[in-house]
């Protein structure tokens, strides 16, 4: 989950960690000169973890995938900085768990790089790409949990026009929803090829000039229904600043509205005051837990975009702890 990627370009021609200078900025003042450890939530390739870890020297890394490739092709690149890193099979939504597994009760710095990575969509059998064809899986962990396929071809209609309306925002959930239905009572659904085309004779024409591919909001919010990615984020948040210690800060890239509508709730709600409006003073233990490090969501570059297209949709939000929580 770490290198995001987009159809269209070279996919993942050159693994280029979305945001790196502007993530390793806003961690330093939390990881210079001093032992710290940093959780990165969603290791991917390890493309950040590689430069913080050649940027700061005392550096202790922890980081988790829930994707085994991703984890033996990261401890590969991360060799070099072998003995400062843990590298751990886990949801992000086990923040808690892993780091106290671990022996460490806070830590400096959080990164969560949402999305799916470069190695998923490239791995062709893995069926996370609509331009090429393959089963329907979609698992960020091919151990464990349903396929695509069999999102598709046993949800009720109902609950797979909500899937595909929420987390691909498509218009024509509904519609598409109906289709599936009457494809699988012929034959179920298999290849990614099926479904694109079954997505060319449902989605009108009109909506492709504007909407880009008629398949790309579908294979999304099949990939977030797959991996339960929203219910894990939800989770995770709230333990990721938890674990900060004071001074620590947390940095989150989000591809997705709804991510990025789910980090600015949960980074918002710990920057505010708990204490009534109507009193003068702070109540203890009531104050801000949270600082907001960037105004609303920061957005790539227009050059960052052209050198990466997978930075594009990126929404940078990022804070530091202030204080214990009561």
């Amino acid at each position: 989950m770490g290198q995001h990627d987009h159809e269209g370009g070279p996919a993942g021609a050159r693994h280029v960690p979305v945001a790196l200078p502007r993530v390793a900025e806003l961690l330093r003042p939390a990881l210079a000169d001093r032992p710290a450890v940093l959780v990165d939530a969603t290791l991917g390739l390890g493309g950040h973890a590689a430069a913080l870890l050649a940027e700061h020297p005392r550096l202790t890394l922890v980081g988790l995938d829930r994707d085994p490739d991703a984890l033996a092709m990261a401890g590969r690149r991360l060799a070099a900085h072998a003995d400062r890193v843990h590298l751990v099979h886990a949801v992000y939504d086990r923040i808690a768990d892993v780091i106290g597994e671990l022996g460490l009760p806070r830590v400096d710095g959080v990164l969560f790089d949402l999305g799916v990575s470069s190695l998923q969509l490239d791995a062709d059998e893995r069926g996370f790409s609509y331009s090429r064809d393959a089963d329907l899986d979609m698992r960020m962990d091919p151990t464990t949990g349903p396929t695509a396929a069999e999102v598709l071809n046993s949800y009720p209609v109902p609950q797979l026009t909500r899937v595909l309306r929420e987390y691909g925002e498509e218009r024509f959930a509904g519609r598409i929803a109906a289709a599936v239905a009457r494809r699988r009572a012929k034959a179920p659904l298999r290849r990614s090829s099926e479904l694109v085309e079954l997505l060319y004779e449902v989605v009108p024409a009109a909506s492709r000039r504007t909407g880009g591919h008629p398949a790309k909001r579908t294979f999304q919010a099949l990939r977030i229904e797959v991996n339960g990615e929203l219910d894990a984020l939800r989770a995770a948040l709230p333990a990721a600043v938890d674990a900060l210690a004071v001074g620590g800060r947390i940095v989150v890239l989000a591809y997705h509205s709804l991510e990025d509508r789910m980090v600015k709730r949960e980074l918002a709600a710990r920057a505010s005051s708990r204490t009534p409006v109507d009193l003068p003073v702070e109540l203890p233990g009531h104050g801000p837990e949270l600082r907001l490090l960037t105004r609303g969501a920061e957005q790539a570059s227009a050059e960052e975009i052209s050198e990466n297209p997978r930075a594009a949709p990126v929404r940078l939000r990022a804070a530091e702890r202030i204080r214990e929580a009561a």
